[in-house]
C-alpha cells in the first residue's frame, strides 16, 4: 500500500495577516481542506497521515518521530510551509528532516491543503 505524509504547520499558529497567505484564509478552512486531502488520497486507496508541526524549535522532532514510525513512499510540504518568507528557516528544517529521516521518500509540494493528492501523485507517477 501507498504510504502519504502530508507535513503542514499547525493551522493554529499560522499568521494569517502575512501577505503570503492567500486572503480569507483561518484555521478552520485550513484544517477543513486537510480533511479534503486525506479523504481523496483515501479514496486513491493510499495510507495518508498528516504532520502537523509548530513553527518553533520542536518541529524536528515532531517531524522525525512521524518519519520514524512509518516508511513514507512520498511526503508533501504544505504550501503554507514554504511560501511565507518568514518560514524559510522552517521549511529548510523540513527538507533536511525528511531527506534525513525517509531518504527513498519522493518529496512533493502542494498549493493548498486540498491539492495534496494530486502533489503526491506527481511524484509518484514522476519519480
Amino acid at each position: 500500500m501507498t504510504r502519504i505524509l502530508f507535513v503542514g504547520q499547525r493551522p493554529e499558529t499560522v499568521d494569517f495577516s502575512d501577505p503570503a497567505i492567500p486572503p480569507g484564509f483561518n484555521a478552520e478552512k485550513i484544517h477543513a481542506g486537510i480533511a479534503i486531502a486525506m479523504e481523496k488520497m483515501a479514496e486513491r486507496g493510499w495510507q495518508a497521515d498528516a504532520c502537523m508541526i509548530p513553527p518553533d524549535e520542536t518541529a524536528v522532532a515532531v517531524l522525525e518521530k512521524q518519519l520514524k514510525d512509518t516508511t513514507y513512499d512520498c511526503v508533501v510540504v504544505g504550501a503554507g510551509i514554504r511560501l511565507p518568507p518568514k518560514s524559510l528557516s522552517l521549511f529548510e528544517t523540513v527538507i533536511n528532516t525528511v531527506r534525513k529521516a525517509a531518504p527513498n521518500a519522493r518529496i512533493a509540494f502542494n498549493t493548498r491543503p486540498e491539492d495534496t493528492a494530486e502533489a503526491a501523485a506527481r511524484r509518484l507517477q514522476g519519480s
